[in-house]
């Protein structure tokens, strides 16, 4: 059992957590969810405190996240200092304090390496493995990978941040080597392995099995950032269906400046209104929106394997359909701010009438991207004749 991993000093059923390097980047990511929290309260401490903030708040926490370090040092024994030293001084103050709160610690897989960086780490790895020997406390190491996500310092030490910055603000980037290869590490995903030792488990020992990583070519990486950056123009969604894709969606998009979080959509307008397209994606579809003068129709065609939803959000609308060999019309009258969706099906005419006084506006959504050398759309009057018609679709 450790000692220190039972005791709460912040009341009944709250826990105390001090984060040391908490304005850095994976600091700032584990506070804001640390604070949303009612069971624990949260101290942060920067290299701007002064060591009695820091010697304060060692000596009333139960679980420390020492997260502070030194990567890039303007002279190389800044990494000693940065990271052995204040490695070093926690230790100490707990056990002046005869304290032996849970410590979890960032380090790096660069600590199975011979660099400067990797040895203060492997040292401070050390250091907190012979405090947990000595006083019996809980100690976690994890050794993390390139981190990337919201809030880290670009044209620094994160290739995706600097990406990410750059591609956002049409500025170059410079890639060495585009076949590359990088494992990385989504800083949400830390997080939740950092959470997930406030409460456990109660052992010793060295983790970051738990934290999923990423190979990637940095072509493939700059690729993705790029066709991120266009989905203003394209409106080509990633495959959202990988995690990663998503990971690094919501990374590059915390790096677009406020102004340009905005932008419009291309409005093609004619006698019946307006419509535009708002966003499609390969497995997905696309979704359009219009709005439709009264009296006007839309539609009249029918689809062979294209399906579509057809959602009134604003007006009146009435929507038929009929299957292309004819029987009857169903009808489908739909008005905004009732929430109706109407499935199209397969084979089915259908058209959309504006039957209000107002415009109409509808969302659309089609089961496949339009593309013009197959459009899959064939034009049919819901109100066709059927005689003419039957002949048409005779089976052969």
């Amino acid at each position: 059992m450790c000692a220190g991993c039972h005791e709460r000093q912040g009341g009944a059923g709250v826990t105390r957590i001090l984060i040391t390097g908490g304005r850095g980047f994976l600091g700032r990511n584990l506070a804001a969810h640390l604070l949303e929290r009612k069971d624990c309260e949260t101290t942060i401490v920067g290299r701007e405190d002064s060591t009695e903030i820091l010697k304060v708040g060692l000596l009333a926490a139960d679980v420390i996240f020492h997260l502070a370090g030194v990567n890039r040092p303007g002279d190389p024994s800044g990494f000693e200092e940065g990271n052995v030293g204040l490695t070093e001084h926690i230790c100490q103050v707990l056990r002046d304090g005869k304290r032996s709160p849970k410590i979890v610690f960032s380090s790096s897989i660069q600590a199975e390496f011979d660099n400067p960086y990797g040895a203060s780490k492997a040292k401070a790895e050390n250091v907190l493995r012979q405090f947990a020997s000595d006083t019996g406390a809980c100690v976690r190491i994890f050794r993390l990978k390139n981190l990337f996500g919201k809030w880290c310092r670009p044209n620094y030490n994160s290739v995706t941040a600097t990406f990410c910055h750059n591609i956002a603000r049409d500025l170059p980037i410079v890639i060495s080597d585009p076949a590359r290869e990088v494992e990385l590490s989504y800083v949400d995903d830390v997080v939740e392995a950092l959470l997930a030792e406030v409460d456990g488990p109660k052992a010793e020992g060295e983790t970051c099995a738990l934290i999923p990583s990423y190979h990637i070519q940095l072509g493939d990486l700059a690729v993705r950032i790029q066709m991120f950056h266009e989905m203003k123009n394209t409106l080509t969604a990633p495959n959202f269906a990988d995690w990663f894709n998503r990971a690094l969606y919501a990374t590059y998009l915390s790096y677009v400046p406020p102004a340009a979080l905005r932008s419009a959509l291309e409005i093609k307008t004619d006698t019946r209104g307006n419509l535009a397209e708002f966003i499609k994606e390969e497995h997905f579809g696309q979704i359009f929106i219009s709005r439709t003068k009264p009296g006007v129709t839309r539609g009249n065609h029918y689809h062979h394997t294209k399906t579509e939803k057809f959602f009134v959000v604003e007006g009146e609308g009435l929507i038929r359909m009929r299957a292309v060999e004819g029987g009857p019309v169903e009808e489908y009258l739909v008005r905004g701010g009732e929430y109706q969706v109407i499935d199209i099906p397969p084979g089915t005419t259908h058209s959309i009438t504006n039957v209000g006084s107002n415009e109409m506006v509808t969302l659309f959504w089609s089961s496949e991207m339009f593309d013009p050398n197959h459009p899959d759309t064939y034009y049919l009057s819901v109100d066709f004749v059927e005689p003419s018609k039957s002949m048409s679709l005779e089976i052969v």
